[in-house]
């Protein structure tokens, strides 16, 4: 079972869904699937699970900002439905780093660059973003950086 890629996964998944009669799940693969399709058609090119990865990202991006629009425009039913997805769609990336565990590795990083201030932000950003691609979220990390600088 761990060797599927993830592009696999999510078509076995969206099968699993069919067979046993849960449309919400199997509507929810079909898009994150269409839209995996849609990025390989445009960039010509097969994604690996990092891609894969890439695509989920962006599409729980768009939801969060449909809940920010319905939520302004007084539309629970759409919000509760998105906010489903994004539930669904997450539990396929890799689980993100706490605050406690982004602050962990900033201290780490801030004491190997020998960082005493706030100038030093891009220098500690620069080494720590590879380390934490796809497991924390960015503005977070630039957060506790900055924090930390302070």
């Amino acid at each position: 079972m761990s060797n599927m890629t993830l592009k696999e996964k999510l078509r076995a998944d969206r099968d699993d869904a069919m067979r046993s009669g849960d449309a919400q799940r199997r509507d929810i693969l079909r898009m994150v699937i269409a839209a995996i399709k849609q990025t390989e058609v445009d960039s010509r090119q097969e994604l690996d699970d990092a891609g894969v990865q890439d695509v989920l990202r962006k599409q729980i991006k768009q939801r969060q900002e449909s809940i920010a629009d319905f939520t302004k425009a007084g539309r629970p039913q759409d919000v509760e439905r998105e906010s489903a997805e994004i539930v669904v769609i997450q539990s396929y990336l890799p689980q993100m780093m706490s605050r406690e565990e982004i602050e962990r590795l900033v201290r780490t990083v801030v004491e190997e660059l020998g960082v005493t201030d706030a100038k030093g932000t891009g220098q500690v950003m620069a080494r720590l973003m590879p380390q934490v691609k796809g497991k924390a979220d960015g503005r977070l990390v630039n957060e506790v950086v900055r924090d930390l600088l302070q």
